[in-house]
């Protein structure tokens, strides 16, 4: 895997927003636009995932955190991938960890792909994290849940979908809402109309409250 994008604190580190990207993207994607929402104590890690085969794009190579098969909401998934993914994931939070950053000071996030990975590690990370920001995505493997969850109930999740979205269907992020508030305790669904696949400068300032609000 590539080196991932980081932006350090602006003052002393205190907490970590750790964010992927989605399909076919790098983590210089977003990390201009996160390093204007975050607060000064945040460092922003973004990796890049690794280039591999999608099969949803006819095989074609392209950044990908996990093979996927079709965008349709029942169809087949890569398990293996989406662990193997997971367990990256879990390697980057365990270094923050490692680096004196508490779980609870360390926010991750993602956009589409990258977002439903967000999800799928934060739920089978053991440890509380501070929050989930989870943009234009769905719940990944979502028929293993509740059993596969392992994260207390508390973690905040923050979900966010444009209305218009041609790419991930809107009504995968409101299906994936509603499972996660059947079992999670603290769950935000917003819609942004008429946004498509993308983000906007509402979605990022939100995303800048929400943040400020988890990691004071």
């Amino acid at each position: 895997m590539a080196a991932p994008v980081i932006v350090e604190a602006t003052v002393k580190q205190t907490a970590t927003l750790i964010f992927m990207h989605g399909l076919g993207d790098t983590g210089h994607g977003w990390s201009s636009a996160l390093a204007a929402v975050r607060p000064p104590f945040m460092k922003v890690i973004c990796p890049t995932a690794p280039t591999q085969p999608v099969s949803l794009n006819a095989g074609f190579r392209m950044p990908s955190w996990f093979d996927l098969k079709t965008l349709d909401i029942g169809g087949p998934e890569d398990e293996p991938g989406i662990r193997a993914a997971r367990d990256d994931i879990h390697g980057m939070i365990n270094k923050e960890v490692s680096a004196g950053i508490p779980a609870n000071r360390i926010v991750i996030g993602g956009f589409s792909q990258g977002g439903a990975l967000a999800l799928y590690s934060a739920l089978t990370y053991e440890q509380p994290l501070a929050g989930v920001v989870a943009l234009s995505c769905w719940l990944p493997l979502h028929k293993q849940f509740p059993d596969a969850k392992v994260s207390s109930d508390d973690v905040p999740i923050f979900q966010a979908h444009g209305d218009y979205d041609p790419v991930v269907p809107y009504k995968f992020g409101q299906l994936s809402a509603s499972l996660l508030k059947s079992f999670m305790k603290n769950v935000t669904f917003k819609t942004y109309n008429g946004l498509s696949h993308s983000s906007s400068d509402e979605e990022m300032n939100d995303v800048k409250d929400i943040i400020s609000k988890w990691v004071k």
